[in-house]
């Protein structure tokens, strides 16, 4: 059974996060990490892979991004995954939802086909990145891949070729089924992700790790970036500088309506 899992690089919250000049988010210049929802992502495909315990499980950790978001595949490596795919390529830079799911289709295919079994059973992502908080490059991805998808998971079951889960919204729960070969996204509720161990970022340098440009994916450079994106950031601003809040006196009986008025100037009501 194969399994990939797309990882993102992301800016780190907790850090200095900036656009560049054509109002792309600055992904060289800045800390970043694997996104915490992915971490999850690769959480499942770990737990799937030890619950097939006599089965021959391969998870490849995949992921699309300048040579600083090899840390995001070293991470996934050292939580578990057996191997590696970077896709990285100038050309990719300012990508939107709809190009970033088409390099990850085609990288899907080229992992399949470098397979001894010449296919990927299963695609798992996270429900969003923590950057752009999307949730559409899943479906985008089983669009492209011709494959049914299952997604915002909470739970997760597979028997056999058969995966069902279950889905938490705001006022039911789901549950649906699919049969794999299918794209699944799953959700923070799915399960804590594990940390990596001594031993797991020890094994993790010898494990395989490839790098792929767009021609290695059989695409060419006017298919993806900011110049075929069907959006774009037009401006931007700094957020401003914390200023002392205001206090809301209550001594004559005015203050509920002070704090609506307040409300109310900021748009928050």
């Amino acid at each position: 059974m194969n399994i990939v899992v797309c990882v993102k690089y992301v800016p780190d919250a907790t850090a200095d996060r900036r656009f560049e000049s054509d109002n792309t988010v600055d992904r060289v210049g800045v800390d970043g990490l694997l996104s915490e929802l992915d971490e999850y992502a690769v959480e499942q495909a770990l737990q799937l892979k030890e619950k097939r315990e006599g089965e021959d499980v391969t998870v490849t950790a995949l992921c699309v991004g300048p040579e600083k978001a090899l840390d995001a595949v070293r991470k996934a490596l050292q939580m578990g995954a057996d191997q590696g795919v970077h896709v990285s390529d100038e050309a990719i830079a300012g990508s939107d939802y709809a190009a970033t799911s088409l390099v990850l289709a085609k990288a899907v295919e080229k992992i399949g086909a470098t397979l001894e079994d010449g296919k990927v059973d299963l695609v798992v992502c996270g429900m969003a990145s923590t950057d752009a908080s999307g949730s559409v490059v899943p479906a985008m991805l089983a669009e492209r891949l011709g494959l049914p998808q299952v997604t915002f998971a909470s739970v997760i079951e597979t028997q056999g070729d058969q995966v069902r889960i279950k889905r938490d919204g705001d006022t039911a729960t789901e549950v649906i089924g699919g049969t794999m070969p299918l794209v699944l996204s799953v959700t923070d509720q799915s399960g804590e992700a594990r940390y990596p161990s001594f031993k797991g970022i020890m094994a993790a340098k010898k494990k395989p790790l490839e790098t792929y440009s767009l021609a290695d994916i059989g695409l060419e450079a006017d298919q993806v970036g900011l110049s075929v994106a069907w959006s774009e950031v037009t401006d931007t601003t700094e957020r401003p500088p914390r200023t002392a809040g205001e206090i809301v006196k209550d001594e004559d009986g005015s203050g509920a309506s002070a704090l609506t008025e307040f409300l109310a100037s900021k748009k928050f009501i």
